[in-house]
């Protein structure tokens, strides 16, 4: 800044009259600009007053910003030319927010120990700021008291949620930020963080160096700012995006978590280095990522989705990070709320993430078991009622186009649903081996793995369907007859085996896909919205079959009561058998249905906008 530029903003002092402006007190002061808080005369109000050189477009781009999370600017006056010909000033008037900056928050969490940090910590430093102004903290806030209850790590989530939605609102106006640091975001009274100083930038006039202009700035910056900031690089400032301000937030948001900074700019801030030097050394530190010692300064209780959104916020290539403000605030949302976030970055060392690699061998064995059961218990069945009456000769036949309708229909079920579910298989795979894959490839492995349950199912419907007409139908060619009371036992066998290979395979596949699979797509960072529209079907099909369980039952007793009295005893101990397991069985489906429910339900607040645009305060 040009020197009497300087001597312009210090001839304003505490207690003089600008205008409709009275100073009450100075809330801030910085080498282009001083902040002061002030009465405005003709609204009486309290507005926040910054007096900087009559340059730049600030006024109008904030002007631009209608948003919850971005200070309000009420209207700018030119001041007249002081005597002394320096340059003239500006006076841009705006909201006042009572609680502070990020800044001062910064130096409690600093002085506090990780395990002592708390949402109530935010508070303590807001009342902090609001006693040293004279300010009355709100006595009752039910944002205030949502705050008083989170986690360190989830504060640091719920102020970024909203930072990013700021930013987002920007973006799409055209607006960048482009300064993205404690000191530029303000604290109301309530807790709730606003953005100020937009769409800073550096033009090298005589004797200004990126160093000196920017300063502090510089350590939140992304290596593309700093490359536009550097002499020897050819990026310039129009080339930056809103992505630029997103790794900002990054650094902001990890620094507001750990303490430090997530870079090790120590170096740089040698003064005996020269100004390209030391760009060049945060930018080596910024394009080799975050170091194994900045990860160990995550807290303890950091879930491992907020350590997994953070550290693609600080990716050093650009089209790595989050694309835009809106998915971003998206994965903020999906942070503070505890069962999603589980679901989709589980612990380390959760059976989640150990059963993921063996899905082939989990699906084989969810579909076979409960098949493999209904076969056994249809064969007993219609051993003791239908088979001794035959023939050797009929007998043999039915055995023989049993075993060969059974072989067949287990190979060409298994080839079905390897094809239907292909995707499902191969895409995490691909991803364990750290290949890169096509957002629509993750949306169509995540849809296949949500529909996997029904289509097994209906395989196996089809194949059972096929066998009831098969097997009646050998009978009748050995024979040369069938009674409608043998056609009648062999339909209530076969729709007692059917229920239970349809509907436990259902359950059991489902549950795992739901609680295992699904997620991994989520956790590309891309939430597909039209799932939402597939989980509410899902959630709606569980309720069909566990009606389809609960049947079961009610179907052995009804065979009961349908078989003559000469045949209970050779049957009576397969139908208790049937009977007590199909019990246990949908005791069993039951508690799987509350899982897979509870499940969907947090799946849904992830994927579905309109919920989860109704369930977030302002605040």
């Amino acid at each position: 800044m040009h020197p009497t530029v300087r001597r312009g903003l210090d001839r304003f002092e505490v207690g003089a009259r600008v205008g409709d402006f009275e100073l009450l007190t100075e809330l801030g002061s910085g080498a282009f600009a001083r902040v002061f808080l002030a009465r405005q005369r003709s609204m009486q109000r309290l507005v926040a007053v910054k007096i900087s050189a009559d340059s730049g477009t600030e006024p109008q781009t904030l002007a631009q910003l209608d948003h919850d999370y971005i200070v309000r600017v009420f209207d700018q006056l030119v001041l007249d030319p002081p005597d002394d010909g320096s340059p003239r000033l500006r006076l841009l008037y705006m909201q006042f927010l009572p609680g502070g900056t990020l800044l001062g928050l910064l130096r409690w969490v600093r002085a506090t120990p990780p395990a002592e940090r708390s949402g109530r910590l935010l508070l303590d430093a807001i009342d902090a700021a609001m006693t040293e102004k004279g300010e009355i903290r709100p006595a009752d806030s039910s944002v205030r008291r949502e705050i008083a209850a989170l986690s360190w790590p989830d504060t640091v989530a719920w102020l970024g949620r909203r930072l990013a939605a700021a930013l987002d609102h920007a973006a799409d106006r055209g607006v960048l930020h482009r300064d993205v640091k404690p000191a530029n975001v303000l604290l109301t009274a309530e807790g709730v963080p606003k953005l100020a100083d937009f769409n800073i930038s550096f033009s090298e006039n005589a004797g200004t160096s990126p160093l000196s202009y920017f300063g502090g700035s510089l350590a939140y910056m992304s290596p593309e700012q700093l490359e536009a900031s550097h002499p020897g690089h050819d990026r310039s400032a129009a080339d930056l995006e809103a992505r630029s301000d997103l790794f900002s937030l990054g650094v902001l948001l990890w620094e507001l978590l750990t303490g430090t900074k997530p870079f090790d700019d120590t170096g740089a801030d040698d003064p005996a280095w020269g100004d390209q030097t030391r760009l060049e050394a945060m930018l080596a530190a910024r394009s080799a990522g975050v170091s194994n010692s900045a990860l160990r300064q995550l807290p303890p209780d950091c879930p491992p989705a907020l350590r997994r959104v953070l550290l693609r916020c600080l990716e050093p290539e650009r089209t790595n990070r989050w694309p835009d403000g809106t998915v971003l605030a998206e994965q903020f949302d999906l942070c503070l709320d505890p069962r999603s976030r589980n679901l989709v970055d589980p612990p380390a060392g959760s059976y989640r993430i150990r059963l993921r690699p063996f899905m082939v061998v989990l699906m084989a064995l969810a579909i076979a078991v409960p098949n493999a059961l209904a076969v056994r218990y249809k064969t007993w069945q219609n051993s003791g009622l239908l088979v001794q009456r035959l023939e050797p000769a009929a007998r043999e036949a039915l055995h023989i186009v049993s075993v060969v309708t059974n072989v067949i229909s287990f190979a060409l079920g298994t080839v079905m649903l390897v094809f239907l579910s292909r995707h499902a298989i191969l895409i995490p795979r691909a991803l364990r081996a750290g290949r890169r894959v096509s957002t629509d490839e993750l949306g169509r492995a995540g849809r296949q793995s949500l529909l996997l349950g029904d289509r097994a199912a209906v395989v196996a419907l089809l194949f059972w369907i096929t066998a009831a007409a098969i097997l009646p139908a050998t009978v009748k060619a050995s024979t040369g007859e069938l009674e409608a009371r043998t056609t009648v036992q062999f339909l209530t066998s076969n729709a007692i085996g059917c229920a239970v290979a349809v509907t436990y395979a259902f359950f059991l596949i489902t549950f795992y896909m739901v609680r295992c699979v699904y997620p991994i797509f989520l956790q590309q960072g891309h939430l597909f919205h039209t799932d939402a529209a597939t989980l509410r079907g899902l959630l709606q099909r569980c309720g069909w079959y566990l009606a389809v369980a609960a049947s079961i039952p009610l179907i052995a007793m009804v065979a009961i009561t349908l078989l003559p009295t000469e045949d209970l005893l050779p049957t009576l101990v397969s139908l208790r058998a049937v009977y007590l397991g199909s019990v246990v069985a949908f005791i069993g489906s039951y508690v799987l249905f509350r899982a897979i429910e509870a499940d969907i339900r947090a799946l849904i607040r992830v994927v579905d906008p309109p919920v989860r645009t109704r369930s977030t305060r302002l605040g």
